[in-house]
């Protein structure tokens, strides 16, 4: 008999959490607004997680002068593509828009050296990301002045030292992560509490999602981005979005 592991479910608040909430969400509305105030053209890179749906929804809900985008790596579960029909509808005076990879190089890629190369080493999966994440931001920061995340401090190790203002010193624009001091729980909360549209991969196990070959559920317990990248080591387990 094969026994199943219990997989990763989502956090449920309790009521207490759901009044604590009310301080962060004051101040995150505080945040966005003064970001916002300070940039003629912030954009929001949004990979339609529970994070950046939370976001994304602050957004709409003070109607901050911010623009949002999501890059559609061709390599998305259709549960992420249905979420993105969600957006729209959800939030019909959004400015959301979609950036595709350079349909050429993404068919080269798999031409050469196969359509699931990136498992073979970290250089060859970078090298895919490259093309299907990073060359798209590229193209989608290129008239701004300031861009957004979704990232959290508690998400990995390779985030422990976020801040909410960095400087995205490669473009020579700032950089915010809204929500770094926020928790996964606190994260939920808002969801929950606000009924905003998510991932339904999150109810199969999924509490960190990418492109559907790089990722899988978790294990109960197992760190919340144990399923990305999951054949590398967790120092390595970065797109090259954030650096």
């Amino acid at each position: 008999m094969i026994i199943k592991p219990t997989l990763w479910s989502i956090p449920q608040p309790t009521e207490a959490d759901f009044t604590k909430l009310e301080e962060k969400e004051t101040a995150l509305y505080a945040r966005i607004e003064q970001i916002a105030a300070n940039h003629r053209n912030a954009k929001f890179a949004s990979s339609l997680a529970v994070e950046d749906m939370l976001i994304t929804d602050v957004i709409a809900k003070i109607q901050a002068d911010i623009s949002v985008f999501t890059l559609e790596t061709g390599r998305l579960n259709q549960e992420t593509l249905a979420l993105i029909d969600k957006v729209k509808t959800n939030y019909p005076n959004l400015n959301f828009q979609l950036y595709f990879p350079d349909a050429q190089k993404a068919a080269e890629y798999e031409q050469q050296k196969g359509k699931f190369a990136f498992y073979e080493s970290i250089e060859l999966r970078r090298e895919c990301c490259f093309i299907r994440k990073i060359e798209p931001l590229n193209r989608a920061l290129q008239d701004a002045d300031a861009w957004l995340t979704g990232q959290r401090r508690e998400q990995s190790v390779t985030r422990t030292e976020l801040a909410l203002h960095e400087q995205d010193t490669s473009r020579g624009i700032d950089k915010y992560n809204p929500i770094f001091d926020w928790s996964e729980l606190e994260v939920w909360a808002y969801i929950l509490k606000h009924q905003i549209p998510y991932n339904e991969l999150y109810k199969q196990g999924f509490p960190s999602i990418g492109c559907e070959p790089c990722t899988r559920p978790v294990k109960a317990g197992e760190d919340i981005r144990a399923g990305r990248w999951w054949w590398e080591n967790k120092d390595s387990k970065e797109c090259g979005l954030h650096k």
